[in-house]
């Protein structure tokens, strides 16, 4: 069985506030990093469960790369390539993953018609600071929302720039639903995914996946301001190069359309 680590990493603080609400409260938890995600390590180790005990909000993956998580209000979700959502009950398990309590401070509005571009340009110009952690929820009507899930995998594991390749994508009309994910600055590379990611699942739990591309039609932004993130590293996986820049992967993995 593989040991967990947990190494916390004090963003703006080392050591929590006296009276947060919780623990984690202001802090993103994150499971092992993305570029060993990117290298194939693909085997879950902390069940998807225990994630709660660190917030209710947060994205992610699991055992065998098999599917896209979107966690809202405290229970998770799996979109699988076949795009059929299930609730994620029992004692499955996640390599990769990021969650917090979400409490947030920031709101506003976006325009009718604006695109997933220029709704992170809107979001960014409102929060006024590039190195900022944040959590990011989107809850309205899109025109249309292009998502993908990526099919599960089996040893020997191949990269998931790779993968990628072989992604299922799903193209939604009129839907209203949740957008969920992050803000990372450009320092966490290779830890994490700088810029934004993002999730999304609609009002009736059935579709979603990792976010492509979308339309607003009417959609308000809650945002929770982060400034601790808490590392949970398993084992270290031996003969994986965790070394190698991996940003051009992560790019084409990130915008495959």
């Amino acid at each position: 069985m593989n040991r967990l680590f947990p190494v916390a990493f004090g963003l703006l603080l080392l050591i929590a506030v006296t009276g947060c609400r919780t623990p984690y409260a202001d802090t993103v938890t994150q499971v092992a990093t993305i570029d060993a995600l990117l290298a194939g390590v693909y085997d879950g180790t902390v069940p998807c469960r225990d994630l709660r005990r660190y917030g209710d909000f947060g994205i992610g993956t699991f055992d065998h790369l098999d599917g896209e998580m979107v966690m809202l209000d405290g229970r998770v979700y799996q979109v699988p390539s076949t795009g059929v959502v299930r609730e994620v009950h029992g004692p499955l398990t996640t390599p990769f993953a990021s969650v917090c309590p979400f409490l947030p401070t920031i709101e506003l509005e976006l325009a009718t018609g604006t695109d997933f571009a220029a709704a992170q340009q809107a979001i960014s110009d409102r929060l006024g600071n590039a190195n900022g952690v944040y959590a990011i929820h989107l809850r309205g009507t899109f025109s249309r929302m292009k998502t993908r899930s990526v099919p599960a995998q089996t040893k020997p594991y191949r990269p998931l720039a790779e993968v990628a390749k072989e992604q299922s994508v799903f193209a939604m009309a009129e839907v209203t639903g949740d957008v969920v994910g992050f803000y990372l600055p450009p320092f966490v590379k290779g830890i994490n995914v700088p810029g934004y990611h993002l999730h999304f699942l609609n009002a009736d739990r059935t579709q979603g996946g990792h976010i492509l591309d979308f339309a607003v039609k009417q959609a308000m932004v809650e945002i929770d301001p982060l400034d601790k993130l808490y590392l949970v590293l398993p084992e270290p996986p031996a003969n994986v190069d965790l070394g190698k820049d991996r940003s051009q992967e992560l790019h084409q993995v990130e915008t495959s359309r």
